[in-house]
């Protein structure tokens, strides 16, 4: 039984620089990962809203950080990094906008880090984990868009992206926004975080 009510989200507000961001008054779970990771799919999976976040085809959609109140938890949906065909300038501010929300002093009650489940670990993939390991920040990561793989390689992705991260496969999460795989598990993992 859900204790979170998600069908109560609804978009709080975007913040295109630091000093624009809200006190921090609530829980805070952060989505972070890549560009064409699939972060807005499945925080729309997590809400069971179809498009609170914006979904698009191209990556890099998200430039600025968006917030959701999910029933009272904040939900931070953070600029996707990686090659999105943006400037130099423009990544730069996105970046920017990373490291300094979590330069913060908020409520990190938990992150969940998006990693695409089909490719081997990605440089920038490690380095936000080691960002985030470092920090001292609660974090989970998840595997996304398992649908594209049978039952029996994403048991042997999961295991290989532990391994070439090195952490403990206990901290990853097998997901899809396509069928759903995963989502309530993680829904718990965040409710065990911020109630």
């Amino acid at each position: 039984m859900a204790r979170l009510k998600y069908e109560n989200a609804r978009f709080e507000a975007s913040y295109g620089t630091i000093a624009q961001l809200p006190e921090p008054t609530a829980p805070e779970v952060s989505f972070v990962g890549r560009s064409n990771v699939g972060k807005s799919s499945l925080l729309n999976k997590l809400i069971g809203r179809k498009s609170l976040a914006k979904v698009s085809s191209q990556p890099g959609k998200t430039a600025n950080i968006n917030f959701f109140d999910v029933d009272g938890v904040r939900f931070v949906d953070l600029p996707g990094y990686g090659f999105a065909k943006v400037s130099q300038a423009e990544k730069q501010r996105w970046a920017n906008l990373i490291s300094g929300y979590f330069e913060q002093e908020r409520s990190f009650n938990l992150v969940v880090s998006l990693v695409d489940i089909r490719h081997d670990a990605q440089q920038l993939d490690r380095d936000m984990l080691a960002y985030l390991a470092d920090a001292e920040l609660p974090y989970v990561v998840a595997l996304t868009k398992a649908d594209k793989l049978s039952r029996s390689k994403q048991t042997q992705q999961r295991a290989a992206l532990a391994r070439q991260f090195g952490i403990d496969p206990g901290r990853m999460l097998v997901t899809s926004s396509q069928s759903g795989q995963g989502i309530q598990e993680l829904r718990k993992m965040i409710e065990d975080a911020c109630l």
